[in-house]
């Protein structure tokens, strides 16, 4: 126990909490230590009133007496709605310091995507991408950490803090070993649910500490008490002042508090009035204190519980409807009465106001004693003056949120306002609730359809169930006319996509491109819906598409988006059919203006979406045109990058910067590449067509490298395994699985993966070699098991190759064409591949190549050119292999 405590009420929490503060003191010195030293985290949980907010408080004064720079912020129970609330707190003083141009400076690219959530700029406007402001948040920290080192973050009450903060937190905790900062946070057991109850359980997983505060002893309430009445307390009285209070820190100060202002002794004989100032000084106790000091001053106290945050004498006055001097004198009456103080200047933030409440429980009890019909009718008032007073729509909406529908169509426009302001700074949750607070007004007949429109557009990301049920209602109703209809169909068919509903997004775009007459809203539908037919793994279930598709393009000029966006299509669909490369080029390249994306079709533009851009850079990557494709891959990268969109897009851009370096032979950069876009893919979710991409093209790249026991526990690990998506990924994920199969000795499983892959290129009309390897790999399994397929499957990749016409795909024939040959026939055909691969701009498949060559051959010469340009790939297992060769003593 404690033994030895100052008088002061405030360090009441702090008795019999030796070992929690030792916990801090251990982290602090870590972190003073060593500037380069990991960052930590502790958490304090404990239910109201155990001290949490005092061991904070003293936390900040051991911290700041040790030199160090402390933020804090603290959740608020009516502020929780309020994204990026506690953020905000913590990281608004500092850069509030600095000057606009500094703030720039040592954010850098995170300024323009971060600054908008931390109210420090203006959005831009286009909808931020959620993962992408939390990844600028957690960026943002970690670089003014370095210059406010050493750092301390305390954030109290956390289990009321936006859910946006509470994201951001968890983020950052998990990359707590990038950067040297020393978190602490407090919160009560259970009180959330959902995704806030999940991000803190991750908060609390990556905490170095988790301490459980309870209540004093007997012993330490009675030190406590004699500590602050004086020591002749005698030991009934401590003793009933712990079994009134069940050892609660606070409510054994603000009894005590109470018995000071009562001129109790502190006797046996006074013991037994301890329960009824016990009763007065919390919950309907407090209501009944505050009513004594009357109606004003209880009005006052209304309006600050109402505000929440802010609390300014002038802006609660405005709310209790009272004068300037009335609020002046109701303000000093709450100080006095504790109910209401002064912050503490230490830990003021910008915004804060003149006032708050001396603890969140009075707080919470103030606001729950206001009659629910008057609480309802002052967050109406409340939302009027803070809009009066420049705070914008966002700041208001939360006061909108709890006034009762009154068909109001002012309100129903703030709200609408208020989602767009949320959407801009990365929070569709907090615009989703507007936006369904807005329907239930209702909206007007007129406005109806397009608020579902918007509320659909806000759950895309996170929820598109829900976006479908909205944007169907949405069409089903009057009111969404010309392109705004257009587009909800276009949203509806993505929602659609993005919950596995592939065919019914076709149709969905299909009977609306019925609907309109020939013109640019029919083409972009029929644009749209040939994209999903053609993203669809199961393309059979659309027959003729290619001839119907083929027929359409030949009209297109590319003098729109919407022609544009056909002829990409049409070149992708024959790039996958394996028809001559020249002609695939020809028509992506007349989807282009002058080489480049048109104007609105850009990666971050919203009329198309990343699916048909990545079309076209795949169009040009699997016919030979990897300059092209690069340079669309690494311009899809640079504006995500630039965006701040961390999401899916970033994820597949990633992907597909991969597939660049592995296509060229980079390995090595495939690799790095690839495992960025798998960790981000991993963040949205699992067996999503990016999280395939991720891992299937990481798989093929650790197969060419020649690490196949890590290619084959990656694939165990990530679920790289049928079934298959119903979305198309490339390259081909059965062919790719098949040579895994084959490489780690399950012959027979390999065999029958790679007639899967044959049987559904087959369905697709998929003939492309390159794209779907299947036959290359079956072949050579096939070798000795039976010879004349074997054969028979050459000739075909051989055929495809020609009419594909590029020099990766006749030299890969060649090579699977020498591999089941002897004698000097193979040496001819490997001679072959050599001279087709030495052309192509695949550095891999040249190196195989040149090593296989050389074995054949019986070359030493050509061996040591393949284990140069193998070396230079970082294809380890060739390496080996063709070292292997030579060391046998090849001539």
């Amino acid at each position: 126990m404690t033994e030895v405590r100052p008088t002061q009420a405030a360090s009441a929490s702090l008795w019999e909490r030796d070992e929690e503060l030792a916990a801090f003191e251990g982290a602090l010195d870590t972190l003073c230590a060593e500037k380069s030293s990991s960052g930590s985290l502790l958490v304090l949980r404990g239910e109201a009133g155990l001290g949490k907010t005092a061991l904070l408080a003293e936390t900040r004064r051991i911290a700041e007496a040790r030199g160090c720079t402390v933020w804090s912020a603290r959740g608020s129970e009516t502020l929780s709605s309020v994204p990026f609330n506690v953020v905000r707190q913590l990281m608004q003083p500092a850069l509030l310091s600095l000057m606009p141009e500094e703030a720039r400076e040592y954010l850098g690219d995170w300024y323009d995507i971060a600054g908008p959530a931390l109210g420090i700029t203006d959005p831009g406007e286009r909808q931020a991408d959620p993962q992408g402001v939390c990844d600028g948040l957690v960026a943002a920290v970690r670089r003014l950490a370095r210059r406010d080192w050493p750092l301390v973050l305390l954030i109290d009450d956390a289990h009321w803090a936006d859910q946006e903060t509470l994201r951001w937190l968890a983020a950052f905790a998990e990359r707590l070993g990038e950067q040297n900062v020393l978190v602490v946070v407090a919160r009560r057991p259970g009180e959330v649910s959902g995704d806030s109850a999940r991000h803190l359980d991750a908060v609390a997983a990556a905490g170095s500490s988790v301490a459980t505060l309870s209540a004093l002893t007997p012993d330490a309430t009675a030190g406590l008490t004699r500590a602050t009445l004086g020591p002749h307390a005698d030991a009934p009285f401590c003793r009933e002042v712990w079994a009134v209070t069940g050892g609660n820190p606070y409510e054994t100060v603000e009894l005590l508090a109470k018995v000071q202002d009562s001129e109790f002794q502190p006797t046996e004989a006074a013991a037994a009035e301890l329960r009824a100032l016990n009763r007065a000084a919390r919950g309907g106790g407090l209501v009944a204190r505050l009513e004594t000091l009357g109606i004003e001053a209880t009005r006052f106290a209304w309006a600050a519980a109402i505000l929440g945050t802010g609390i300014s004498v002038d802006l609660v006055a405005e709310l209790a409807t009272m004068s300037l001097d009335d609020a002046v004198r109701c303000a000093a009456l709450l100080r006095t009465a504790r109910i209401l103080t002064e912050p503490d200047p230490a830990g003021a933030r910008p915004g804060d106001g003149e006032l708050e409440f001396v603890h969140p429980l009075i707080a919470s009890a103030v606001y729950n004693s206001i009659p629910d019909a008057l609480r309802t009718a002052m967050h109406g008032i409340a939302a009027r003056v803070v809009t009066d007073n420049d705070r914008g729509a966002a700041v208001a909406a939360r006061h909108l949120l709890e006034v009762h529908p009154d068909s109001d169509e002012e309100l129903v426009e703030q709200l609408r306002e208020a989602a767009r302001e949320h959407l801009a700074v990365g929070a569709p949750d907090a615009a989703r609730r507007c936006l369904e607070r807005a329907l239930l007004e209702p909206p007007l007949p007129e406005v109806h359809a397009r608020v579902l429109h918007e509320l659909g557009g806000a759950t895309l990301l996170t929820a598109p169930a829900t976006t479908i049920d909205h944007l169907q209602t949405a069409l089903a109703m009057p009111g969404l006319d010309g392109d705004e209809r257009v587009d909800a169909v276009y949203r509806l068919s993505q929602a659609l996509l993005h919950n596995d509903q592939l065919e019914e997004a076709v149709r969905t775009v299909e009977a609306e491109a019925a609907r309109h007459r020939a013109g640019p809203a029919r083409l972009r539908l029929q644009a749209v819906q040939f994209m999903w037919e053609g993203i669809h793994a199961g393309e059979a279930a659309y027959p003729g598409r290619s001839t119907r598709l083929a027929e359409l393009a030949a009209t297109c000029t590319g003098r729109d988006n919407s022609e544009r966006a056909l002829l990409i299509l049409r070149g992708f669909d024959a790039m996958a059919r394996g028809e001559n490369a020249e002609e695939v080029a020809e028509l992506c390249d007349r989807a282009l203006v002058n080489g480049r994306l048109a104007p609105g079709l850009g990666w971050t533009d919203p009329e198309w979406g990343i699916e048909l851009l990545m079309m076209l850079a795949n169009s040009y990557a699997f016919t030979d045109r990897l300059d092209r494709a690069e340079s669309l891959y690494n311009e899809a990268l640079r504006a995500y990058e630039s965006a701040g969109w961390s999401g899916g897009h970033l994820a597949l851009a990633h992907a597909y910067v991969g597939v660049g370096h592995r296509r060229r032979g980079r390995l090595r950069e495939a690799e790095a590449s690839l495992r960025k876009s798998l960790a981000l893919a991993e963040r949205v979710g699992r067996r999503l067509p990016l999280h395939w991409s991720a891992t299937c093209n990481l798989v093929d790249t650790l197969l060419a490298r020649g690490h196949v026991q890590e290619a084959w526990e990656l694939a165990e690990e990530h679920g790289f395994a049928p079934p298959y998506p119903t979305t198309i990924v490339l390259p081909d994920p059965r062919s790719v699985r098949g040579r895994l199969l084959l490489a780690v000795g399950r012959a027979k499983d390999g065999i029958n993966e790679l007639e899967a892959a044959e049987k559904a290129a087959a369905v697709r009309g998929h003939n492309n070699p390159v794209l779907v390897p299947w036959a290359v790999d079956l072949a050579r399994a096939l070798a000795n098991e039976d010879p004349e397929r074997a054969a028979r499957l050459a000739t075909d990749v051989r055929r495809h190759a020609e009419r594909l016409g590029t020099d990766t795909a006749i030299g890969e024939a060649l090579r699977c064409a020498a591999a089941l040959e002897t004698g000097q026939r193979a040496v001819r055909l490997a001679e072959q591949a050599v001279t087709y691969l030495e052309a192509s701009p695949c550095q891999y498949e040249h190196a195989a190549a040149r090593v296989e060559y050389g074995i054949a051959a019986r070359s030493s010469a050509e061996l040591r050119r393949g284990l140069t340009l193998a070396r230079s790939c970082g294809a380890d297992g060739l390496v080996l292999q063709a070292e292997a060769a030579l060391a046998a003593g090849v001539v």
